[in-house]
């Protein structure tokens, strides 16, 4: 089971750290990736890293301002998102899947139960 944990509400400019810890099993082995669903929209990748951590890929609406991490002695994986808009109101999800490359929401089989974010004055 995956946990989300950060969401809350923001001003457009600020920062939220998202995190997302295992329940049961460790991280390690997985790639990890952020997605998200605003009302209305198709959930969407935000952020992707490799199990080694070596690897990461960005949505182009993130880059610059979301930076995706992982400390394995935790066993926990963090979005640490600056700069933030309106636009980036959404649910947030994390998942976990061994053996993909892609950071595309249909290639993820284990998901937490989300964590809002909401961006406004």
């Amino acid at each position: 089971q995956l946990v989300e944990s950060g969401g809350g509400l923001v001003q457009p400019g600020g920062s939220l750290r998202l995190s997302c810890a295992a329940s049961g099993f460790t991280l390690d082995y997985y790639m990890i990736g952020w997605f998200r669903q605003a009302p209305g929209k198709e959930r969407e990748g935000v952020a992707c890293i490799s199990a080694s951590g070596s690897s990461t890929n960005y949505a182009d609406s993130v880059k610059g301002r979301f930076t995706i991490s992982r400390d394995k002695a935790k066993s926990t994986v963090y979005l640490q998102m600056n700069s933030l808009k309106p636009e980036d109101t959404a649910v947030y999800y994390c998942a976990a899947e061994m053996f993909v490359s892609s950071c595309h929401p249909v290639d993820f089989g284990s998901w937490g139960q989300g964590t809002q974010v909401t961006v406004s004055s």
